[in-house]
């Protein structure tokens, strides 16, 4: 297994380590759906014993990111049309509501925190970065709301698929068309309009899940 880990053969906070560089590694994709995750593998490799590993897992398996299979042991989990969806429609609503929430709380440095994340997700051209500089943008919008856990949870949901969102943008070409939908959420919120920035967020949210479910579809079909 290739992954940049530290040595914590000395620390207490070993699964949490663990959690974090798996979680990472799943997320950008370099361990892919369907991918083993042995355990004396991960624990030579991060220089611990079994306990934290199998603790790492269990936490990655309630997030949605790794399941346990009978004979095989964990993998990473792969995602089906009809989970897609499910995320998908959970953070149309979720967001929608923070984002009401956030809108009269917001400040000009908000503002300007977003549009500095908007530009750079416009810029670059590196699929990694889409996904960081899409959540910041979104992320520091929502962080106006005083909704912590609502936020939690989002972030749990996009985790679930962000590695899937790369891919659509990449083949699909969707970056110019999510920066469009992201410059007028933001000028909905600059202009104290609430409602509005949730139905921006609501269709921005579900075009991307229109996009997302052809890609899945278009997958199985070859």
């Amino acid at each position: 297994m290739q992954l940049q880990v530290p040595d914590i053969s000395n620390r207490e906070s070993a699964a949490t380590v663990i959690v974090e560089a798996l979680r990472k590694a799943i997320i950008e994709g370099e361990l892919r759906d369907g991918a083993p995750l042995r355990q004396e593998e991960i624990a030579k490799a991060f220089n611990t014993s079994r306990f934290p590993v199998r603790e790492a897992l269990n936490r990655l398996e309630q997030q949605g990111l790794v399941k346990a299979q009978r004979y095989k042991g964990a993998v990473v989990a792969t995602l089906s049309m009809q989970e897609a969806g499910e995320v998908f429609d959970l953070r149309t609503r979720l967001e929608s509501d923070v984002i009401r929430a956030a809108v009269p709380k917001m400040t000009s440095d908000i503002f300007d925190q977003a549009q500095d994340y908007l530009d750079r997700f416009a810029a670059t051209d590196d699929p990694m970065l889409w996904g960081e500089l899409n959540r910041k943008f979104h992320g520091v919008l929502y962080s106006a709301s005083g909704m912590p856990y609502h936020i939690q949870v989002i972030e749990n949901a996009i985790d679930r698929i962000d590695r899937y969102l790369r891919a659509q943008l990449v083949l699909s070409g969707g970056v110019n068309r999510s920066t469009e939908e992201h410059r007028a959420i933001l000028a909905a919120c600059v202009a104290g309009d609430a409602e509005e920035a949730a139905r921006l967020t609501q269709a921005h949210i579900q075009d991307a899940k229109a996009s997302l479910q052809e890609q899945l579809r278009s997958s199985t079909r070859t």
